[in-house]
């Protein structure tokens, strides 16, 4: 018999409120020399969660709500701090209540590895809601709406913990976020067969689950020791074109997309619904400087206005035609350069 899902108990190694502090048992013989200490990183490549059809099965897997918003790691230490994108890209002016949140951890030094995502009225992570609040993409806005859900942590206190299996980092991440629900909170693991959860997270209108080794340690790139499973697919595909519409927002009837198979770009379809007004207006501003007369993709269409394959969309749908085309496709936002998206790639 499944267990209902619920969530992990209270953080482990301590029961207060006071910043984590190590304390020597005794005074330190002077010849005897330091112990090394790992000097922070610059940055950490993320590890990334690989595409399942269904949750795996076993004790070794724990599970997690999947966040939609950026992927970011918050670099602490004691003169500063930095909200690093997946990219590289410094976006620390971007995000200031993070960035406040994070001065205020009792800690050294740290690396968080987390979500940056702004809750809707149920608690759900809504993308379109942080683009907006970020002013779109390319938009210089700061986000004072975000917060960050942080589920791993990767350095603390002169450590480098990225080899360390994924049981014992979180050990030290729960104890030291505790149940916050502030700016910064823990990225709670379920105790759940992996099925019933997705089953419960789909219900409520979540975008799915991630699954974790709980023995593997932090390992950048899509090697199966994550994988995300979801209720609905959502994807980025290359923006290639529009269809115009004087009937529509911003004058757009349809986007054109497309997805890379190999080094080839290849047209998957297009999507008409998911704009606001504000985004649609601003969205053919930035179309008709992209505008070229060489077709990125071929289009069996007519008065199509094809574009330089610069932005990146970020689009939800149900599932594939046999001829290889979205269907139900709904627009959620573009992708900002930082973020490093990746691209729809076709088998």
């Amino acid at each position: 018999m499944t267990k209902p899902p619920r969530k992990t108990s209270k953080p482990l190694l301590r029961d207060t409120e006071a910043p984590i502090r190590s304390r020597p048992r005794k005074a330190r013989d002077p010849a005897q020399p330091h112990l090394p200490f790992d000097p922070i990183p610059d940055r950490i490549d993320p590890c990334l969660a690989l595409l399942a059809a269904k949750p795996p099965l076993g004790p070794d897997w724990t599970f997690e709500i999947k966040w939609d918003g950026y992927r970011v790691a918050v670099h602490i230490e004691p003169s500063s701090v930095r909200i690093i994108t997946r990219g590289g890209h410094d976006w620390t002016h971007r995000f200031p209540a993070i960035a406040a949140a994070a001065r205020q951890i009792g800690v050294g030094s740290a690396i968080l590895d987390g979500e940056a995502v702004v809750l809707d009225e149920q608690g759900r992570s809504d993308f379109g809601a942080l683009q907006r609040s970020l002013g779109g993409r390319g938009g210089k806005n700061a986000s004072n709406e975000a917060i960050l859900y942080a589920f791993d942590l990767l350095y603390f206190d002169g450590h480098d913990l990225t080899n360390m299996e994924l049981s014992g980092r979180r050990h030290l991440l729960e104890d030291l976020l505790g149940e916050s629900e502030g700016v910064i909170r823990l990225s709670q693991e379920v105790e759940a067969d992996g099925a019933v959860l997705l089953a419960a997270a789909c219900e409520h209108g979540l975008e799915g689950i991630i699954a974790k080794h709980r023995d593997r340690p932090y390992r950048p790139g899509r090697l199966g020791d994550w994988l995300k499973i979801k209720c609905i697919q959502s994807e980025s595909f290359v923006i290639v074109g529009y269809e115009p519409s004087a009937a529509a927002l911003g004058g757009i009837g349809r986007l054109l997309l497309a997805a890379y198979r190999d080094a080839a770009l290849v047209y998957v379809g297009s999507v008409g619904t998911g704009f606001k007004e504000s985004e649609a207006n601003e969205l053919r501003r930035m179309l008709e400087r992209l505008k070229t007369k060489r077709p990125p993709v071929t289009v069996d269409k007519q008065g199509v206005v094809f574009t330089q394959p610069t932005l990146i969309a970020d689009i939800q749908y149900r599932a594939w035609t046999d001829d290889g085309k979205l269907r139900h496709a709904s627009y959620k936002g573009l992708r900002e350069v930082q973020d490093n998206a990746d691209i729809y790639k076709l088998s």
